[in-house]
Formats: structure tokens, C-alpha cells, sequence
């Protein structure tokens, strides 16, 4: 059944970045369309894999934890600009909404967290360093999301000239937003793995996640520099790239001390 599971979350994943490969294709109401299947796909791979290899009680708790966190931070946000700052999403573009936040929105927290959180808890068993990475990585993709779906038009911001260089669009109080939302996220997802005691080591068994954030951090790298048009694009590859290499660097450092270290145990024939 696991087994069964896994594999699907794989199938899920592959079909999550063919649409995102599509999405430069298309425009208008197709790629509002492809937004969504993007969002509800990378989601999908993520609940499938976490139920899998950590159990159906802690996937429960994570999409609880990720989307439950994003719904209250973008609800309030829209009403109050707290914590992230005046904005508002357009009106009909990525289908039913909830007090003006998209229904999709929430679970675009649970795709882009957890991956990250799979790769945080790869790189160390620490708890403060994990939370810490996990939240710098999470930022670190709202460092693409952001430009890339506001270059879209699928939310703006009523500040428009308070931002990083380049980016100046997205004040600066977004990202101070996320890193207090992914913290949040971030230690009641170490509460929830210190209470609920999933399978010995996981880790070994997170392919999925950890072949989404590469994809993520290099893929929306190259995206963002070559592949989308808007040239505000060029600036978010660069910042999303360097946040996301906080924990990409020694990821694959570690990938290849791995490889290695099996390459050298094989033995010969």
C-alpha cells in the first residue's frame, strides 16, 4: 500500500512539472488554468508522499499545520495588510474563494513548505537549525512565486516602490510575512513530528520532495532568467536562486557524499 502510494505521489509530481513546463506556453484563462492544476498537482504529490513514508495522522497534521496557517495569514491579510502588507488577489482568476483568498492559496503553502521541510530535516536533526532552514527556504520560494505571479497579474500590492531592487513592486513587508507565517509553520510541524512517531529514518525515502525543491530552485531559476517574459523576472531568479541555495548547496553536497559512499560500498564482481 505504501509502496502503491509512493508511486503515485511520483506519478503526481511528474504531471505537477509538465504543467509547469506548459505554463510559459499559454495565456490567459489556459494559463489561469494551468496555475491551478500546477498548485493542486505539487500539493497532491506532496499529502500523497508525506502519507506514504511519515503516515496519514502526520500528513493530516502538516496540511492542517501548512494550509490551515496560510488560509488565516492571507485571509487576515487581505482585510488588514497584516501580516504581509496591502494586497489584493483579481477577482475570478483562480476559481472559488474564501473572504477573497482563492481556495487554491492554502494549499499552495502545503506544496511549497513541505518539500522544503523534507530537505531541511535531510540536511539535520537539530530542531532550532531545522526550523531555521525550513523557514529561510520557504521565503526563498516566495522570492520566485511572488514576482512571477504578480508579474501575472494574479495579486497586486497597493505599495509599489518599497521592494527589493528590481523587484520594488513587492514591498518588503511580504517577505517579512512569510518568514513570520513559515516560522509559525515550521515549529508546529516539529511539534507535530516530536508527537506523532512516524517510520525509522524517512528520509532515505523522500526522492519525491527532494526532486521537487531541485526542481524548484533551479528549474524557477532558469524560468524566471530565460523561459517568462517580464523582465522583473531576472531579478527574482537571482534572489529566489541564492535564499533556496541556503539549503540546495549542501543538499547536493550531501546527495553526492551519498552517492559516493554507495559507489564505494558496491561491491565488485
Amino acid at each position: 500500500m505504501n509502496i502503491a502510494v509512493r508511486r503515485a505521489s511520483a506519478v503526481v509530481a511528474v504531471a505537477a512539472v509538465g504543467a509547469q513546463i506548459v505554463y510559459p506556453l499559454v495565456d490567459g484563462c489556459p494559463r489561469d488554468a494551468v496555475t491551478v492544476a500546477v498548485v493542486a498537482l505539487l500539493a497532491a504529490a506532496s499529502i500523497l508522499h508525506a502519507v506514504a513514508v511519515r503516515g496519514r495522522l502526520w500528513a493530516a497534521g502538516m496540511v492542517a499545520v501548512t494550509a490551515g496557517v496560510g488560509l488565516l495569514s492571507e485571509v487576515v491579510g487581505t482585510a488588514t495588510g497584516i501580516p504581509y502588507g496591502c494586497y489584493e488577489y483579481a477577482t475570478g482568476r483562480l476559481g472559488w474563494s474564501i473572504a477573497d483568498v482563492p481556495l487554491v492559496v492554502p494549499f499552495a503553502w502545503t506544496a511549497g513548505f513541505y518539500p522544503v521541510w523534507c530537505v531541511a530535516s535531510r540536511l539535520t536533526s537539530r530542531r532550532v537549525l531545522r526550523i531555521v532552514l525550513a523557514t529561510v527556504g520557504v521565503v526563498g520560494w516566495d522570492l520566485y512565486l511572488d514576482p512571477q505571479m504578480v508579474a501575472d497579474g494574479q495579486w497586486q500590492w497597493c505599495v509599489t516602490d518599497a521592494g527589493l531592487p528590481g523587484v520594488a513592486h513587492i514591498p518588503l513587508t511580504n517577505y517579512a510575512g512569510w518568514l513570520l507565517a513559515a516560522a509559525v509553520m515550521a515549529v508546529l510541524v516539529d511539534r507535530l513530528d516530536r508527537r506523532i512517531r512516524t517510520r525509522p529514518s524517512p528520509h532515505s525515502s523522500d526522492v519525491v520532495p527532494i526532486a521537487l525543491f531541485l526542481w524548484t530552485w533551479l528549474g524557477s531559476a532558469l524560468a524566471h532568467a530565460v523561459f517568462l517574459d517580464a523582465p522583473e523576472l531576472r531579478y527574482s531568479a537571482i534572489y529566489g536562486g541564492i535564499a533556496m541555495g541556503v539549503l540546495g548547496v549542501p543538499l547536493l553536497a550531501d546527495l553526492v557524499r551519498t552517492r559516493r559512499a554507495e559507489l564505494d560500498n558496491t561491491p565488485t564482481t
